[in-house]
């Protein structure tokens, strides 16, 4: 398949401890503004339609997040376009942090689970994911890794040197205000890809303080050239949508597809790590 010049991308940044109601109706919302700015895909915020707040979201029923999924699926269809959305969901076995992704007929063809659990209410009530993310969009290879996740250069390399053009990453970064602040003076602990892979980054994270004022969150959402360089990024506080125009031809992976070759020694051991991640990426999350 030919792969398009362009791709017009959209992140959308949401207050991350807001009802389900609440956080549906806005994903609606940019969903249609997201089509109407003529956008191909639209990412959202880790865990946007159930909050990343536990008090909250351990409240929520199964069957009222799968139809709130349900009507974001029937909006994306309606829309024509792709969409990355999350959500956090009781399972048999503990909650899973999902991000599920959309294509323009509404069918959720691919879902992530969050490998790296960060936080004590995250890691007291969800399971890890156990795969890497390996998927395509409109015959664009992807990875994709959700907040923490970043962190481990391995989920976002490993695909980078498969041939991945696009690093989806939806974020809430969600902490004391001690910590927040530090994430923002500090570039909010991100690994830079431009300089590590030379793929394109798109960033959705989240604003606003829990209810008990608490914690908080750092914003500043962005969409980064492969080389690194910012085309779009978002303020500290406000919830917003930011959206650039992706030059295809220039995610060329070539750092990463250079690690495959020097030192000499690792190529078999990486071509091997490769094939396990193709092998396993199809797996389903629950």
């Amino acid at each position: 398949m030919t792969l398009p010049d362009t791709l017009q991308v959209s992140c959308v940044q949401m207050h991350w401890a807001k009802p389900l109601e609440r956080n549906l109706e806005l994903t609606l919302d940019y969903i249609r503004l997201a089509a109407e700015e003529g956008s191909r895909v639209v990412l959202f915020p880790e865990a946007n339609l159930t909050s990343y707040y536990f008090p909250y979201l351990l409240t929520l029923p199964r069957r009222v997040v799968r139809e709130a999924l349900a009507e974001v699926q029937g909006a994306v269809a309606r829309a024509g376009l792709w969409a990355i959305v999350g959500t956090i969901q009781n399972t048999d076995d503990r909650c899973l942090n999902v991000a599920h992704v959309i294509d323009p007929t509404g069918r959720i063809v691919y879902e992530y689970a969050k490998t790296h659990l960060a936080g004590e209410d995250e890691r007291k009530y969800c399971r890890p994911g156990g795969k890497i993310a390996w998927f395509e969009l409109d015959g664009i290879p992807c990875a994709l890794a959700i907040c923490r996740d970043g962190r481990h250069p391995e989920l976002y390399r490993l695909p980078a040197m498969a041939g991945a053009k696009i690093f989806w990453h939806p974020s809430c970064s969600s902490d004391t205000i001690e910590a927040v602040h530090w994430k923002r003076v500090s570039g909010r602990a991100q690994q830079p890809i431009g300089p590590t892979t030379m793929i394109f980054h798109c960033v959705a994270n989240t604003v606003g303080q829990s209810p008990d004022g608490a914690q908080t969150s750092s914003g500043q959402s962005f969409i980064r050239d492969a080389a690194g360089l910012p085309l779009a990024e978002a303020g500290e506080n406000e919830e917003t949508m930011i959206t650039a125009v992706l030059q295809l031809q220039r995610a060329t992976g070539y750092y990463a597809l250079d690690s495959l070759d020097h030192p000499a020694f690792l190529r078999p051991h990486w071509d091997a790590l490769i094939a396990d991640m193709k092998a396993r990426a199809d797996e389903p999350v629950a």
